[in-house]
């Protein structure tokens, strides 16, 4: 078995198809077909279901995606902690975090961990969208994730091979400019989220969850929930943003809430990391996070929700 065979299996996934998949890993759609059959025969069974159009994987297939996976994201990590060993004590720790914690969350969180014991490796922080980040962790190339989180909506990284802290909360609320007052919210202009955004997964799981059926054809979308924001304070519909990120707006009626409290989604702020050991700074980050209370954690988002006249 070669490694790149796993590589090309998770390549077909990641693009949703063969074609685009030998794409981006240079090679014609044949040879990577071979190779794909070449991986199958060495599981001893057939990973996609070839009798649909789109790509689908089998019972089989869905299993090994987690061991592919795991593999990979084990050999990532390995190979840095192995060239990296004499340094490993202060090596830099990688965080990935959704474009808005990155903002609102992330430094005054930092702020508190480092008050409560100092640190002593540089901090590497790449923002990004959900599906980003997630991929990040997966192949090993981040060893933290901060992001919003919601028990109805799937994730990647709600498996086995990772797992996850509660650092606080956050509330995915509906708002407009006060120019844009229509009678009933499912008459304003809908702002919707992409695919890519995890904000969007967590809206529409939740509606699910509820049986709430969603807004009509959106008149814009975009994954970032700072770009939604903009649009509704600029008064072109109603958009469903987190309560730290509109906080300031609220306050200053620059927007104002759409709906009622039943329109709100209530969300947590999770920090996800791999269950396999990590390096020495990581693991003693991860103890300091661990150890810190949800009280002091939740005070980089509380100050928000007060400041808009609404206790949490």
């Amino acid at each position: 078995m070669e490694i790149a065979w796993l590589e090309d299996f998770l390549a077909v996934l990641d693009e949703g198809g063969f074609s685009r998949a030998a794409e981006r890993r240079a090679v014609s759609q044949p040879a990577l077909s071979r190779r794909i059959r070449s991986l199958e025969q060495w599981v001893g069974a057939a990973l996609f279901d070839r009798n649909t159009h789109s790509v689908r994987l089998t019972a089989a297939g869905e299993r090994f995606r987690l061991v592919a996976e795991e593999t990979l994201r084990r050999l990532q990590i390995g190979r840095e902690e192995a060239f990296g060993a004499a340094q490993a004590a202060s090596s830099a720790l990688r965080f990935a975090a959704t474009h808005v914690l990155s903002l609102t969350f992330f430094p005054r969180w930092l702020r508190a961990l480092e008050a409560a014991a100092p640190i002593l490796s540089t901090v590497q922080l790449t923002a990004d969208n959900m599906v980003a980040c997630e991929k990040l962790m997966v192949e090993g190339r981040a060893q933290f994730l901060l992001c919003h989180h919601h028990s109805e909506a799937a994730s990647r990284l709600t498996n086995d091979a990772f797992r996850s802290i509660h650092l606080g909360d956050d509330i995915l609320l509906p708002v407009m400019s006060p120019t844009l007052q229509p009678r009933e919210l499912g008459a304003a202009p809908f702002l919707a989220y992409t695919s890519e955004s995890g904000m969007g997964r967590i809206l529409a799981a939740a509606w699910a969850a509820t049986g709430t059926r969603a807004p009509a054809e959106p008149v814009f979308a975009s994954h970032l929930a700072s770009v939604l924001a903009t649009m509704a304070r600029d008064g072109r519909g109603v958009a469903w943003s987190p309560l730290s990120l509109v906080a300031d707006d609220l306050a200053a009626g620059t927007l104002v809430r759409a709906g009622g409290t039943s329109d709100e989604v209530p969300m947590e702020i999770r920090l996800f990391r791999p269950k396999a050991r990590q390096s020495p700074g990581a693991e003693a980050l991860w103890n300091h996070a661990a150890g810190l209370s949800l009280p002091q954690a939740k005070n980089a988002v509380s100050s928000a929700i007060v400041s808009s006249g609404r206790s949490s």
